[in-house]
């Protein structure tokens, strides 16, 4: 029975276990927001304890309340709002200084100084800290600062149901804070005892190879093609069993249909239209992402990825763009859309508009079956289907995506000196000690944040489409369907660009979602009225040798799925945070004219060849 609640604010260094924290206390009871006029995501949930009740809030990560960051801005403004009734500030035992300038500045903040706001200090990652012989005097520690001081390791039940009752112990006391010119530095050496000298040995020799210009380089691409490489050998077979299952529900929906006295036209495109786009959608596009984000998160949370940054800040501080790009961008690999979400933590407008607009041209994993595809029909003849099949398949993607890499580079330079000119903003990042990931937090985390989030966006932009597509194609004039005059119309721009009309077509059609452009081809093609898919290779490679398929447009097509206009999720999403129909526009020419051309200048070295 709760009784009363109380509000408590969560603040603290980035890295240093306050999401852990905030996870372990609020478990699944929390949301996520933004402040008004500020674009940085918040969280917030409850907890429970002794009958009574505390609404918690997570604060952005900071260093510092210098307001530098939309991120210190958005802590140092709910700190100084007067709504919590204590603060929780979370510091890391590795690097307790660190921790103890962030909680000085918090006391010294007039409101808290003059209300007496309770403040309390939990010391988390104590066990890393154990593990690297760092030793720290916590009865001290509180005796000098004059607040409760609780020493944590985020993943025990039992350290958090302490630091619960400390927090709740709080509400009705004040604060009085006398010791606010105590310095962290010499603080820190009455308090921590460093029991090994070299504690850090190891991690800086990884590091020497992680960040290393060569090594580093070699290790990112082999990273990445080994992801792409699990991402599309492991979905190939829950997509399967989602196609069976999705598909063997059509004639039983058209049956129900039928009986409630459903006109059968409308039957058609309801069922073969609408039902099926969508089932098409969530088939290919759900056991990829479903593979892809978890492999990111676990990367992101190993300590791996901000070294990425670090590693790949000196390609776009030439570009004048931001090194916090390079993660954006590799949010964007399973999704273009959730990478343009992930813009927000770059500070500068200038520069997360660049990283905007140039996300698309990295290929999501709504392109990969397409990419794959296009690789093993016309580029690995003789290979096909085999071990070292799969193995060469996943290095031409590497190939394709590191020219994605490539073109992201030279738009930002491009982008920074005309449209968007400016000079690269400093930032800080802090390298993160390398972590254990916490598994089962990671898929849950994957899965609900990042891959249903996705996929919900998509299907309800993929149902109306496949309405339109369903119609395109069976409405008839003058014995032809709509898509045969379309394909007609757009057929010499095709011919320019080394394509045809139908791969125009299929393209634009397939602007709810990537995953349908090749079905939206073969249905052209095929004149079938309905996608079809064509799961014999022999029999594919066929349909489009005897359409006029050559390695040549295979390899023009393959260029133009890496560039051309994002997709529908994506632009609503570009639209979203930019609050911009020209940007919007910008970044659906952008990649558009970048493909054309490289497509028109590819086929017109054949033609003159």
């Amino acid at each position: 029975m709760v009784d009363h609640q109380m509000a408590a604010a969560l603040a603290g260094n980035p890295n240093v276990g306050k999401s852990t924290i905030f996870n372990g206390l609020t478990g699944l009871r929390q949301k996520t927001g933004n402040w008004a006029g500020v674009t940085v995501a918040t969280a917030w949930g409850e907890f429970t304890c002794n009958g009574k009740t505390c609404r918690l809030v997570d604060l952005p990560g900071t260093y510092s309340l210098n307001t530098h960051s939309k991120e210190e801005e958005v802590a140092k403004q709910y700190l100084c709002s007067g709504e919590p009734d204590a603060i929780v500030v979370v510091g890391d035992a590795t690097c307790l200084e660190r921790g103890l300038h962030l909680l000085k500045q918090i006391l010294a903040l007039e409101r808290v100084k003059d209300e007496g706001i309770p403040v309390v200090l939990c010391v988390n990652l104590c066990d890393e800290a154990r593990k690297k012989g760092i030793e720290i005097d916590f009865d001290l520690l509180q005796d000098v600062l004059q607040i409760p001081v609780v020493s944590c390791c985020a993943r025990r039940g039992g350290d958090l149901v302490r630091l619960k009752e400390t927090i709740l112990e709080c509400e009705g006391t004040r604060g009085h804070y006398e010791c606010l010119d105590f310095s962290p530095k010499h603080l820190t050496r009455e308090t921590v005892r460093y029991t090994r000298i070299n504690y850090r040995r190891q991690e800086e020799m990884i590091d020497r190879i992680v960040t290393g210009r060569f090594t580093g380089s070699l290790l990112m691409i082999v990273l990445l093609m080994g992801v792409f490489w699990l991402t599309m050998a492991g979905a190939n077979v829950p997509s399967g069993l989602l196609w069976d299952f999705f598909f063997s529900l059509e004639d039983d929906l058209a049956l129900w249909l039928s009986v409630i006295r459903i006109p059968d036209p409308v039957i058609q495109a309801l069922v073969y239209g609408v039902y099926r786009v969508l089932a098409w959608v969530v088939s290919v596009m759900l056991p990829p992402m479903a593979i892809f984000f978890p492999l990111f998160t676990l990367l992101e949370d190993l300590g791996y990825l901000p070294r990425v940054a670090f590693h790949m800040d000196r390609s776009f501080k030439r570009c004048r763009a931001c090194g916090k790009q390079c993660l954006t961008m590799a949010m964007g690999f399973g999704c273009n859309a959730a990478g343009v979400i992930g813009c927000r933590i770059i500070d500068s407008p200038r520069e997360r508009l660049i990283a905007i607009l140039t996300n698309s041209l990295v290929p999501c994993n709504g392109r990969f079956p397409t990419l794959f595809t296009l690789i093993t029909l016309f580029f690995l003849t003789g290979v096909r289907g085999s071990a070292a099949g799969s193995l060469l398949s996943a290095l031409m993607l590497t190939g394709a995506i590191l020219a994605g890499v490539a073109a992201t580079l030279g738009c930002s330079w491009l982008l920074s000196h005309t449209l968007l000119k400016g000079i690269p903003s400093a930032f800080t990042l802090e390298l993160p000690p390398y972590r254990r990931p916490q598994v089962g937090k990671v898929l849950v985390r994957s899965v609900f944040d990042r891959t249903l989030f996705v996929l919900g966006r998509a299907a309800a932009i993929a149902a109306p489409a496949g309405l339109i597509i369903w119609l395109l194609a069976n409405i008839q004039l003058g014995g032809q369907s709509l898509l045969f005059y379309m394909t007609g119309f757009f057929d010499p721009l095709g011919r320019l660009m080394g394509l045809d009309g139908v791969i125009l077509m299929a393209f634009i059609l397939g602007f709810p979602a990537n995953e349908i452009v090749i079905p939206i081809m073969l249905m052209a093609y095929l004149q079938s009225g309905t996608l079809v898919e064509m799961t014999d290779s022999g029999a594919l490679f066929a349909l489009l040798v005897n359409n006029g398929w050559t390695w040549k447009r295979a390899l023009c097509m393959l260029i133009f799925c890496l560039f051309h206009w994002p997709c529908s999720t994506t632009c609503l999403t570009i639209k979203k945070e930019t609050g911009s129909l020209k940007w919007t526009a910008v970044a659906i020419a952008l990649p558009t004219v970048l493909g054309a051309i490289l497509c028109a200048a590819v086929n017109g070295i054949f033609f003159w060849v």
